[in-house]
């Protein structure tokens, strides 16, 4: 996948879709649409085996849950997939843009399986399936907070806050609601794995990344090195027998 490069000069509303967020938005609301004629017309809930059950991912080994779970939404909540497509698509576009698509993918998929595997680790013998994409969403939040950090954003499009206060706001309040398991059954450890993962991401250590075309350069620099040495000896060799001669 190539990567997209467009940069804005700032958060805009009804900027144009790049292709990852776009790609996003079309698979979740298409799974949302699954859903909904699986649970209504089927009668077959998903969120049991696609959704996020840790006891299931710990004792059973459905690790697909881990990532199948960003792609499902509560369909008695419409709000749910609403805001959560909302913040994809007012943060994913910039981050997109400055990253490129690749980039933005790997993100994406890190911070929202790294807030389920911490949603596991929590409470690995729960069985109440945790299900939607705030997990990568908050992930995106904090990396915007990170990159922009002066730059204001209008909550419901009135109240200008500037982006890191954003960010540390919700951490906050996402940290509190955790430990003291309040919030009507939000996964706020779902939200908040979900900025540590991509804080760790952004401020950890670089490591080297090895590439095959790289490592096949090196070996011919090396063989040519050593083809050198062998003919500069042979010739010096010469050079030496020609001056004994004389």
């Amino acid at each position: 996948m190539t990567a997209y490069r467009w940069r804005p000069q700032r958060l805009s509303w009804g900027g144009g879709l790049t292709p990852a967020v776009q790609a996003l938005l079309i698979a979740n609301v298409a799974v949302y649409v699954f859903q909904l004629i699986s649970r209504y017309v089927a009668g077959v809930p998903l969120g049991q085996l696609f959704g996020l059950v840790p006891f299931d991912v710990v004792h059973h080994l459905f690790l697909w849950q881990l990532a199948t779970y960003m792609f499902l939404h509560d369909t008695a909540n419409i709000f749910h997939i609403a805001l959560n497509m909302l913040a994809l698509w007012m943060f994913g576009i910039r981050l997109e843009a400055e990253w490129g698509t690749r980039k933005f993918l790997r993100f994406y998929f890190i911070t929202g399986i790294g807030a389920g595997v911490c949603t596991t680790l929590v409470s690995p013998n729960s069985i109440i399936p945790t299900i939607g994409a705030s997990g990568a969403i908050y992930g995106l939040l904090l990396a915007y907070g990170v990159l922009y950090p002066t730059e204001l954003v209008y909550i419901y499009g009135i109240i200008p806050i500037q982006a890191r206060f954003l960010v540390l706001g919700l951490g906050l309040i996402t940290f509190w609601m955790s430990l003291t398991a309040s919030g009507g059954g939000i996964a706020h450890v779902a939200h908040l794995g979900g900025m540590l993962i991509g804080w760790l991401y952004l401020r950890g250590p670089r490591w080297p990344r090895f590439r095959f075309g790289d490592l096949a350069a090196r070996w011919r620099q090396e063989r040519m090195r050593r083809k050198f040495k062998v003919y500069y000896r042979k010739t010096r060799g010469e050079d030496e027998e020609e001056e004994e001669k004389r």
